[in-house]
């Protein structure tokens, strides 16, 4: 097995000679920004480069068109990049999937000649839906995680906050759509034969408000009203609310949930309404980092200058479907910041920010601190033999706890 010394510049020549094309994939990403589900494009401009660089693709794992598995390796250890490129509505790449995209396929070409000497099996497993649609849930279940044994990826963000992933989470998210449903009238007429569904969809917005002041501080509550009514002189009979719920952990989350339910079927006894409630979403699960791959990572990270100080908590907020991943398969998911970045991640201050020189060194820099996390630890044996063990078979599923 070469040195560490050693891996490190194998990992630098090869990123520096992908890096003129994986940074006009991470460009085109951008400039082409594509919603959950729909990520056709960079899908595909994506897998071509893997193919380019020997990886054998799969395209439309696990049913879902723009998901995909690329691999290259035979090693009994199996590892899993996951890839994301979806955007958000209206503002495109304010979370920056661009340099998602760009930081796991740059690591996994920086990898792709190295496979043999570490005796593993690369996986670039491309994750669509992450915004909304938990694509890399779909994909647990549809078995494109079967036999790995360690996953990865790193998310950017703005400047001013460790990159350290060691003791960090993210909360637990559920979606759901209630519909209210109600009896339409003249409202002028016949006001009294209606039964308005707005009603309830007002009313469940003031109880949900009036919990928040009971509500921890790391909990999280949000909806939006998406119809209720088409004309002012009809009682409208139909209203929709799309709301989640978040927690840092599934206990808690489970809790608030049944509270804000219960704000929603107070409304509907209290307005007369009829009430349906689903889920719209997988739920994401709480983030489970790794300490043996966030200390390799904070070593490669750390050395090319980023502030990889111990994080004071996790009460951040934010979910990711990379949770879902984390609970049954060692992992890590840290954050790496964009010089200059001083706004929100989701704003579209922050959609500029991603497409700038400053992101996309970090971009690379990541895209290094990853390559190397998986080459230290296969270099490892102690490692290497707990993370092949820990391979995932969803008979096996409580493998990490």
């Amino acid at each position: 097995m070469p040195s560490s010394a050693v891996l490190s510049d194998q990992l630098n020549a090869s990123l520096a000679a992908a890096r003129p094309a994986v940074l006009e994939m991470a460009r085109y990403i951008h400039a082409n920004p594509e919603l959950s589900f729909e990520e056709v494009k960079a899908a595909a401009a994506i897998t071509s480069l893997l193919e380019q660089h020997g990886f054998a693709v799969e395209r439309g794992t696990g049913g879902l068109d723009t998901a995909f598995s690329a691999s290259i390796g035979s090693g009994d250890l199996v590892v899993a990049i996951c890839v994301e490129y979806d955007c958000l509505p209206e503002v495109g790449h304010a979370c920056g999937h661009n340099l998602i995209a760009g930081s796991t396929v740059g690591a996994a070409l920086a990898l792709a000649p190295l496979v043999d000497e570490l005796g593993i099996t690369l996986k670039a497993i491309g994750t669509p839906a992450e915004e909304h649609g938990g694509g890399k849930s779909l994909l647990l279940d549809a078995g494109a995680f079967d036999g790995v044994g360690l996953s990865l990826m790193a998310h950017p963000g703005p400047e001013g906050r460790t990159s350290n992933p060691a003791g960090t989470s993210s909360q637990a998210v559920g979606r759901f759509r209630a519909t209210f449903s109600g009896q339409a009238a003249h409202a002028a007429a016949m006001p009294h034969r209606g039964i308005n569904a707005a009603d309830g969809a007002v009313l469940s917005q003031v109880a949900v408000g009036l919990l928040r002041q009971q509500l921890p501080d790391d909990h999280r509550v949000a909806l939006f009203v998406r119809e209720a009514g088409v004309a002012t002189n009809i009682i409208p009979d139909h209203a929709v609310v799309d709301f989640e719920c978040r927690a840092f952990t599934l206990p808690e989350y489970e809790a608030l949930l049944t509270r804000v339910r219960a704000c929603f079927e107070g409304a509907a006894l209290a307005t007369g309404t009829g009430l349906d409630i689903q889920d719209i979403e997988p739920l994401y699960e709480p983030l489970v980092q790794d300490l043996q791959l966030s200390a390799h990572w904070n070593a490669a990270f750390g050395a090319r200058g980023h502030d990889v100080t111990p994080a004071p908590d996790s009460s951040g907020g934010g979910s990711t479907d990379m949770g879902n991943i984390s609970q049954v398969i060692p992992s890590i998911h840290p954050m790496f910041a964009i010089p200059g970045a001083t706004l929100p991640i989701h704003s579209a201050g922050f959609t500029a920010a991603a497409d700038t020189p400053e992101a996309y060194e970090a971009m690379f820099d990541a895209a290094f601190s990853l390559a190397s996390t998986v080459a230290d630890a296969a270099s490892d044996p102690e490692q290497k033999a707990r993370f092949t063990a820990a391979a995932y078979h969803p008979s096996s599923a409580e493998a990490l706890a």
